[in-house]
């Protein structure tokens, strides 16, 4: 009867996956164009940048598709769990470009870090939200 009542095609986790699959590819290909024009000079960073959005966003969000699983937690937890994905993507292509450009920048490794907390920290909070959730109060009207 009302819009609100329509029922939404495909899950949140499916495109969530398919978003990350997308991203991988547009790593892929950059990291490839970028390579083709830096007179073969080669960094394995700006190489394999694709494999955190594939390995780290589209398997994983594949599988809860795949299982049907709800994949839903805290914006929190998602939240922290894309920016760290992004974060590590982010400073593997950083890294790729300072190797290709042959110089180096203390402050890349910081990426990693930060990266890996913000995953790890959305990981332990959606965890941690599945099997704590919390109570909702009831409203009435």
């Amino acid at each position: 009867m009302y819009i609100s009542d329509t029922e939404k095609k495909g899950s949140g986790a499916a495109k969530t996956a398919l978003v990350y699959l997308m991203i991988s590819v547009f790593c892929a290909l950059f990291g490839a164009v970028y390579e083709m024009f830096s007179h073969e000079v080669y960094s394995f960073y700006m190489i394999y940048a694709f494999g955190f959005p594939l390995v780290g966003g589209a398997l994983p969000y594949g599988i809860l598709s795949a299982f049907h699983l709800s994949g839903s937690s805290t914006a929190l937890a998602r939240n922290l769990y894309h920016s760290g994905i992004a974060t590590l993507t982010v400073g593997s292509i950083v890294r790729g470009i300072l190797d290709i450009y042959g110089t180096t920048n203390s402050l890349s490794r910081y990426y990693w870090f930060v990266g890996i907390f913000a995953v790890a920290a959305g990981t332990v909070i959606g965890i941690i939200g599945h099997f704590f959730p919390k109570k909702r109060k009831s409203q009435v009207i």
